[in-house]
């Protein structure tokens, strides 16, 4: 994380604020004025009631989540899709071009390997059990009714009590007391499932907890790859080199060596606390809920450490810039699963995963549908996803102007909507009837074809590229070129970000 705020300050892109800043309320509050604006990363120097800094905004645009990953431009996250969609459904070679492509890829997860270090920063200090405080944690508040501080960005890491193979998850803890605290995750995330095999097994689940890691292993956390493999194997991908590991203190379970912070822990299954309320993602506060304890016994730190953390709430926020970066790698995993995808966008104002747009050469009646349902299923992040659009490959999903027209124009609300109801959900989201249960809707709103229609449909205006090219040119000569605008309203942010890149990356293509 050091490196990469070093980066950022070389780029002009790191703020140190050297006045007291309360960590309850005041500190998220500036952070979010200043996301809002676009504005720097934020290094907070002078935290009251701790002595540690506290870093946040890091990844607070495209632009420094493309940095993160090693990247310029956010052109080459395709590219490393690419990468991961060859790891994620391997097909065997048909020509040279391919040997080479799955050779090269092979090549990159050698490289990838984890490392262990035996002379880790993030053990520089340790701290046993007995004068353990997690209240000396600058533990940020960032909504006036959340129900305490809580730790945000840190790598919740669990292991498979019977495989052994580690989950790495990026979940929101609350501080319960001096020693424990509570952790909010989705019953279908990694570390519950190792959570309810270790309550079938009758043993504890030992889980550790590290803070302020480079921002591309929390990226590798975000990613959705098949459960028989490891986050850190994709960490090193990301990174072009393996991560360097070391084994806890007083668990075995292995964290980031260059981890600022490190908090070793155990829950007993059934041992549960309240926690909650606090802001979300989905713009509300959510609802108080029964949540896994979990007792610290080590903590363990890098000299001065820096505390990194984020915050929730409506977009723009750090995370939906995530989200963006990861649309981009998700399209060619995405692409080898359903192959008639053209292209697909999670909008950044519908939280960027609670509405999908996705385009596709319709061939047949009834692939709209197929397409949708095939969406739902092809990843675990897409699971919650509430609507599917499925439009025309003639239109920009990233523009929403295109996407009302055509929805406007060729959906028939009781021919193209189609409901499944009582599936699994998220259960923030309390707009369901039932929590964690609720209804998910599909819009086909392509060019109906075949036994779809009735009659005929009406040609739709057209002018050739040639024509186009030459009004182009006509309109600079009458002086006109400079009122010509193609792009999105300005207001829709996360529209306008991908409406640029997406002509990026097709004028590059």
């Amino acid at each position: 994380m050091r490196d990469f705020l070093s980066l950022l300050e070389e780029r002009n892109q790191l703020k140190r604020i050297t006045d007291p800043v309360d960590p309850s309320i005041e500190l998220a509050a500036i952070s979010d004025r200043v996301l809002g604006m676009g504005g720097p990363a934020l290094l907070f120097e002078n935290v009251k009631g701790s002595k540690i800094p506290v870093a946040i905004n890091l990844m607070g645009t495209l632009e420094r989540v493309v940095w993160s990953m090693g990247l310029e431009s956010p052109e080459e996250l395709e590219d490393l899709g690419r990468k991961l969609a060859l790891l994620q459904q391997p097909k065997p070679p048909k020509g040279l071009k391919d040997f080479r492509a799955f050779g090269s890829v092979l090549w990159d997860l050698m490289m990838a390997r984890p490392d262990i270090d035996l002379t880790p920063p993030c053990q520089q200090q340790i701290i046993r059990e007995k004068d353990l405080n997690l209240y000396e944690l600058p533990l940020i508040r960032p909504w006036p009714k959340d129900a305490g501080g809580i730790i945000t960005l840190g790598l919740v890491i669990t292991k498979d009590p019977e495989t052994k193979i580690p989950n790495i998850g990026v979940y929101r803890l609350q501080c319960q007391s001096a020693k424990t605290m509570t952790v909010h995750w989705l019953s279908v995330r990694g570390g519950a499932r190792h959570l309810r095999k270790a309550a079938e097994l009758g043993k504890k689940l030992e889980i550790a907890i590290a803070i302020g890691v480079h921002p591309l292993v929390v990226m590798a956390a975000a990613t959705p790859i098949p459960v028989q493999l490891s986050e850190w194997l994709f960490a090193g991908l990301y990174a072009g080199e393996g991560i360097r590991l070391t084994r806890c203190k007083t668990i075995d379970l292995q964290v980031p060596s260059h981890s600022e912070i490190v908090l070793e822990g155990t829950i007993t299954p059934g041992e549960e606390l309240e926690d909650g309320p606090f802001g979300d993602h989905m713009g509300f506060y959510g609802s108080v809920e029964k949540s896994p304890l979990i007792r610290f016994q080590c903590i363990t730190h890098k000299k001065d450490p820096i505390f990194l953390t984020t915050f929730s709430g409506r977009p723009p926020k750090e995370e939906a810039m995530l989200a963006i970066a990861l649309n981009r790698i998700y399209t060619p995993v995405l692409r080898q699963q359903i192959p008639e995808i053209v292209d697909f966008f999670l909008p950044m104002e519908a939280l960027s995963y609670k509405v999908a747009i996705i385009s596709i050469d319709k061939a047949y009646p009834g692939q709209a549908k197929r397409a949708a349902m095939a969406f739902w299923s092809a990843l675990p992040q897409f699971t919650y996803t509430k609507f599917v659009i499925v439009v025309d490959s003639s239109i920009n999903v990233r523009d929403p102007r295109q996407v009302v027209w055509v929805i406007s124009s060729q959906v028939d609300p009781q021919r193209d909507l189609f409901i499944l109801e009582n599936t699994p959900f998220d259960s923030l989201d309390f707009a369901s009837e039932n929590i964690g249960l609720g209804g998910r809707l599909a819009i086909d709103a392509t060019r109906k074809i075949g036994p779809e229609k009735r009659h005929e449909w009406g040609e739709p205006l057209f002018r050739s590229k040639e024509l186009e090219e030459k009004i182009d040119t006509k309109m600079e000569e009458l002086g006109l070129s400079d009122f010509q605008t193609n792009e999105p309203d300005p207001s829709l942010f996360g529209y306008v970000i991908e409406s640029l890149l997406s002509k990026k990356l097709m004028k590059n293509s």
